[in-house]
């Protein structure tokens, strides 16, 4: 998968240093998956939620952190459109 965008990523791991490693773990695995559908991703990270068709919420450090990434299994890419804590989490409408 080809995931846009690294910088998002790391610019909140800048901020928030105690989930850098999962967040690049998250990365790593990501763009080297090659996912069909949901439960493709499941299979990886038993924690990761759909919220709506291809939109996955996935918890980070204990649930402190959410990321959620909108995939096109099709084309084999993933869009992180927010990474934050589960509080802002709770505010967002997605």
């Amino acid at each position: 998968m080809r995931v846009f965008s690294k910088s998002t990523l790391r610019n909140f791991y800048d901020k928030h240093e105690d989930c850098k490693e999962q967040l690049l773990t998250w990365y790593k695995v990501t763009t080297k998956a090659n996912w069909k559908n949901f439960n493709d991703v499941k299979k990886y990270f038993n924690s990761v939620d759909c919220i709506r068709n291809s939109l996955l919420v996935f918890n980070i450090k204990g649930n402190k952190y959410r990321l959620v990434v909108d995939f096109n299994f099709k084309l084999q890419w993933a869009f992180v459109t927010f990474v934050g804590t589960h509080a802002e989490y709770d505010k967002k409408k997605f």
